[in-house]
């Protein structure tokens, strides 16, 4: 924890308070400037703290009620951590109705390279951490009989591609565990959204073997921002990459495994 202050208490205004992990760049840090800017108070989760002050500073100098944006460095692979920072977070915000787990590493591979502890990498972060953060959601959120759980996932996660066969594993868990959690929360009033971008221009893009649609982490935030609105289930973001999961999930195992992706 970095900063002190908490959100100032305007009780004749209805907010939104909404905590994002993995908020120091890409599509995190563009998801809590929009909800920041969308009226909600945020808090943001990551583990540069540098770069989590100068995104909550600046946002914070939007308005004059008081700070909006709270900051909290954290390694979302310290799992112990996550159930007392949860319960402050909480308690900073004054409530909690929208949690989003953005944190994700693809550390890059070659393609004959097989790397155990690259894999332990990102299963602890893009699976693992995910996990910690959103059983406490899933808990506050089941007893309160509302609220809101979005995974950033990947269209890596459709199926298992030759180039990062870690990176798709850790993808698809996400989205399965997502979905459990959608149907164990859906009946006391909770929703869950799985966004699955495809390519956005962020440092995940750096060790793709080719680039094509590329979006930038605003445009991803703001598709992802109308998904939460209308508690959207699964959403491909730009839409048109949910056109190429349909026809990657029903290509032969034959025809797919000769694909150089």
């Amino acid at each position: 924890m970095s900063n002190q202050t908490t959100p100032a208490a305007r009780p004749l205004e209805p907010h939104h308070h909404a905590l994002i992990i993995g908020a120091s760049s890409g599509i995190g840090a563009a998801l809590t400037e929009l909800l920041f800017d969308q009226g909600y108070h945020v808090a943001a989760v990551a583990r540069r703290e540098a770069l989590l002050a100068q995104l909550c500073d600046r946002l914070n100098k939007k308005v004059d009620s008081g700070p909006r944006a709270l900051y909290y460095s954290h390694n979302v692979t310290d799992f112990a951590e996550v159930p007392a920072l949860f319960q402050r977070i909480a308690a900073d915000l004054g409530g909690l109705d929208l949690v989003v787990y953005a944190a994700a590493v693809q550390p890059s591979l070659d393609p004959d390279e097989y790397d155990f502890d690259k894999d332990a990498a990102m299963a602890k972060v893009n699976l693992m951490g995910a996990m910690a953060w959103l059983d406490q959601a899933a808990v506050r959120f089941q007893r309160a009989g509302k609220g809101q759980i979005v995974g950033i996932s990947s269209i890596a996660a459709v199926r298992g591609r030759r180039m990062n066969p870690g990176y798709n594993a850790t993808k698809a868990g996400f989205d399965t565990y997502l979905e459990a959690l959608r149907n164990r929360l859906s009946q006391h009033g909770v929703s869950i959204t799985t966004i699955r971008p495809g390519l956005v221009d962020t440092r995940l893009l750096e060790n793709a073997a080719r680039t094509f649609w590329v979006v930038s982490p605003a445009r991803a935030a703001q598709q992802i921002f109308k998904a939460i609105k209308r508690r959207k289930q699964v959403v491909y973001v730009p839409g048109r990459w949910r056109v190429v999961a349909l026809m990657v999930t029903h290509m032969p195992s034959v025809i797919f495994r000769r694909l150089n992706f």
